[in-house]
């Protein structure tokens, strides 16, 4: 504004005025509270939208990395050419609730399989790649010292394979020590395991369903368990070794039942 010019005064007036009529004579300042208020007014959905997008990553992740579900007192490794009907696995389960405990004291005796397909006469191309993915995954399961158990179909290939199985005493074999003597339990000579009605199995094959005996599907299956090269372990293993040595002074026949060719 130039100095004494009597227009620019009177337009700054005119500017005051306006000013003074768009805003209020006694302005309210708002409390804290009130200004929460408002805020919460205008914002609630997205923090809602932001609370439950947070819930649903958190899910997610947790139930990938298995932080929302309660461990397993003890694994069993399922290794064969085949396998096993659903039926059949909930009752390999159940007979191992019935001997095992709550070992991890959560509340619960939580017994999982774990199933691994491994047939090396297949030569179905079809079939080669989930048999690989599968032994990849029986390999992580050995390394991660998860299973305690094996229940296996041929425990000679697999000592062969693996020299896994423990002696009796629970040491790991020497290096020349391929043998499965004294190391395995054949499931029908264990009166503990094949005593039980363990019911029936049904399963699907193409057309048809096929029916039968869950013991029947398993009496011919051998159990062993692992020794650990390292000092990693398997989780409990104090009980599970206990549980083994329930089994194993169990055998009705111990020089011939532990392997049958």
């Amino acid at each position: 504004m130039r100095i004494g010019n009597t227009d620019d005064i009177n337009k700054s007036a005119k500017s005051d005025n306006l000013i003074k009529l768009l805003q209020p004579e006694n302005q309210e300042t708002l409390t804290r509270a009130q200004q929460l208020k408002n805020w919460w007014y205008y914002r609630k959905w997205y923090v809602i939208a932001g609370v439950l997008l947070f819930g649903i990553c958190c899910s997610l992740i947790g139930n990938a990395l298995g932080l929302f579900t309660k461990a397993p007192d003890l694994q069993i490794a399922y290794v064969g050419k085949a396998a096993l009907p659903q039926d059949t696995i909930e009752a390999l389960q159940h007979t191992f609730i019935t001997l095992a405990g709550d070992y991890n004291n959560d509340g619960e005796i939580i017994v999982q399989i774990n199933q691994y397909i491994s047939d090396s006469e297949n030569v179905n191309p079809e079939l080669s790649y989930y048999q690989y993915a599968s032994e990849v995954t029986l390999i992580g399961d050995i390394s991660k010292n998860e299973s305690y158990f094996f229940l296996m179909d041929d425990p000679q290939d697999f000592q062969k394979e693996y020299q896994l199985l423990a002696s009796p005493d629970g040491s790991c074999p020497n290096e020349a020590d391929y043998s499965v003597e004294d190391k395995i339990i054949l499931w029908s000579d264990c009166p503990l395991l094949y005593g039980p009605d363990l019911g029936q199995y049904s399963e699907a094959v193409a057309d048809s369903v096929i029916t039968g005996s869950n013991q029947s599907m398993l009496s011919n299956l051998y159990l062993g368990r692992r020794c650990f090269y390292t000092d990693k372990t398997s989780d409990n293993l104090e009980e599970c070794g206990a549980l083994w040595d329930l089994l194993y002074g169990s055998c009705k026949n111990i020089k011939g039942g532990r392997f049958r060719k």
